[in-house]
């Protein structure tokens, strides 16, 4: 910090110093002018002049003034002129200062208006200068991240009315017809029975994913803190996925090394591994293979699910873990939720200590979650 603001130090010593030098100097002259008799004669003839020029005093009167109150306060009056001189020199000093404290003033104030036009500021000030750019440039990034916020925000609005009237228009749809056909055979009533069922889970999956992640940001959750046999948890997963991949004719490769164990919420991190490994299966097209792998390396444990399918680009990998983000631009309620399960992931993984990331190669993706292994004993 002492070296950050070098230059605005000795700009200021030589501020002071030069003030000084000239106070010392106008002392030295005013003494000798009144000491000298050569410089002093022609004080005198000045000071009878102003006597009689603005007060109507005679020469008499100006001479008895000069030698019965001037020369016996000489010494009061150079303390006087010097002080008046210092004084004078402070206020120029402090009229820097305050045009300093102004353009920082305006500096600020152009934070507010435009982050977005680079602040400049005098060399004196050029730390100040550059903590304010980087507060700008700060800013401007929040400031374009709360309007994409927004932007999302009211997007899930559509979102959200699109995905939710599509089942509901269905779940409606079945039950009227169960009700104003009662001629219908069994098997026909349990067809549309179950349609409706399926399309009322539809529903509640989607209110519950808002709702889970409006708890996750907003709320002080309180969450478990157990030691899991990750191991085992992966492969009842995997189990459970089975009809899935059957349904939409995927294969499927697991590669889970035996006694993996972690610390934290046996639940939370189920529906970490659930949602990705669903968006994975959402996202492959039929006969493709997915895949998962579990091991430990070092202090932690890492897990990967990959998928084949197109290719995502960069762009899309830097937002795929926002809030309500999906990639499938036309929104069919059949290749996602409302796009927060890969949102609620991230949260639940990074409560736990980890982190999780995307990459997108060729046909390939992969999505690495990594977790501090438990440690011994604990």
């Amino acid at each position: 910090m002492e070296k950050r603001y070098m230059r605005l130090k000795l700009r200021l010593l030589a501020w002071v110093a030069g003030a000084a030098f000239l106070c010392a100097a106008l002392c030295m002259v005013l003494w000798s002018l009144f000491q000298n008799t050569i410089l002093g004669e022609p004080v005198k003839a000045i000071f009878y002049w102003f006597g009689r020029a603005f007060f109507g005093c005679t020469m008499e009167e100006s001479r008895r003034f000069w030698m019965e109150k001037v020369l016996p306060n000489q010494a009061f009056l150079l303390n006087f002129i010097l002080l008046a001189a210092m004084l004078a020199a402070f206020y120029v000093a402090m009229g820097r200062f305050t045009r300093w404290f102004d353009q920082i003033s305006r500096a600020v104030h152009q934070m507010t208006v435009d982050a977005e036009q680079e602040i400049r500021l005098p060399r004196e000030l050029a730390p100040l200068e550059g903590d304010l750019n980087e507060m700008r440039i700060t800013l401007a990034n929040r400031k374009r991240e709360a309007e994409e916020s927004a932007q999302r925000g009211r997007d899930l609005v559509v979102f959200l009315a699109h995905d939710l009237k599509t089942p509901l228009t269905s779940v409606l749809g079945y039950l009227t017809l169960l009700r104003d056909q009662p001629e219908l055979d069994p098997s026909q009533r349990a067809k549309y029975a179950g349609i409706a069922l399926e399309k009322a889970g539809r529903l509640e999956e989607l209110i519950s994913e808002f709702f889970d992640i409006n708890r996750l940001e907003f709320c002080q959750i309180e969450e478990a803190d157990e030691s899991i046999r990750l191991s085992m948890l992966l492969e009842q997963i995997c189990d459970e996925f089975w009809p899935i991949f059957e349904e939409r004719r995927l294969m499927f490769r697991s590669a889970i090394s035996e006694g993996l164990t972690v610390r934290g919420d046996p639940e939370k991190l189920a529906r970490v591994f659930d949602n990705v490994l669903r968006n994975a299966v959402n996202y492959s097209p039929a006969g493709s293979t997915v895949g998962l792998r579990a091991f430990r390396q070092g202090g932690e444990i890492t897990v990967s699910i990959s998928n084949e399918g197109l290719e995502i680009p960069e762009q899309e990998l830097n937002h795929i873990f926002e809030k309500f983000y999906r990639l499938d631009t036309a929104r069919s309620t059949r290749t996602g939720g409302a796009g927060l399960g890969l949102a609620i992931a991230k949260e639940i993984v990074e409560r736990h200590g980890g982190s999780i990331r995307a990459e997108s190669t060729g046909k390939l993706t992969v999505f690495t979650i990594t977790l501090p292994a438990r440690k011994a004993g604990e």
